[in-house]
């Protein structure tokens, strides 16, 4: 029952702090060229040219746009598209994500830990969600709860952070073959 109780709140705080954001929006900032899901699953379902050196090394096929590097990783078992982002410090996802995540019980009440102030790359603190996900998968590995940051802005980029990173172990950027190597 309490269950129940709570749920409903994350759902309303997470509609009115998404309804704020719309509102409080002063300036028009066109979107930038975002993939479709055809595209997610494209990238999914494409061979991700895995594979094993001595069973300790896993590569994962970076994609270069706009001047930023991106790989797919699976949020309990739906496919994103993140920026692979070393300076972030947890997994970070728009309000957006969250309510899809929420809408379709991938993020239950009791993944809700509570709320975080966090500093943006231009300086500013903002207040958002702290949440575990339950499972994290890049490549052919696969992390369970793992702490991530919901931020009020819709179109906030997926960022994935050292939540995820630091779990991984010695990572290497092949800048050459756009992959990530991880031992």
């Amino acid at each position: 029952m309490a269950g129940r109780l709570f749920a409903r709140p994350i759902f309303l705080w997470l509609s009115a702090l998404s309804i704020w954001f719309i509102v409080s929006s002063c300036q028009y900032r066109p979107r930038h060229k975002d993939s479709t899901y055809r595209e997610r699953q494209e990238y999914t379902n494409r061979e991700t040219k895995q594979r094993q050196v001595g069973n300790k090394m896993h590569s994962i096929p970076l994609y270069f746009e706009d001047g930023v590097y991106y790989l797919i990783a699976k949020v309990n078992d739906v496919p994103m598209k993140f920026i692979f982002d070393t300076g972030a410090s947890t997994i970070s996802m728009s309000i957006t994500e969250a309510q899809f995540l929420y809408k379709q019980s991938l993020l239950r009440e009791d993944d809700f830990m509570g709320t975080i102030n966090f500093q943006d790359a231009n300086g500013d603190i903002s207040e958002g969600l702290i949440v575990n996900l339950r499972s994290v998968t890049i490549g052919d590995i696969t992390m369970h709860d793992i702490k991530a940051s919901i931020v009020g802005n819709q179109e906030a980029p997926l960022l994935l952070g050292q939540s995820a990173l630091q779990r991984l172990g010695k990572i290497t950027i092949d800048y050459r073959n756009k992959q990530l190597l991880i031992e």
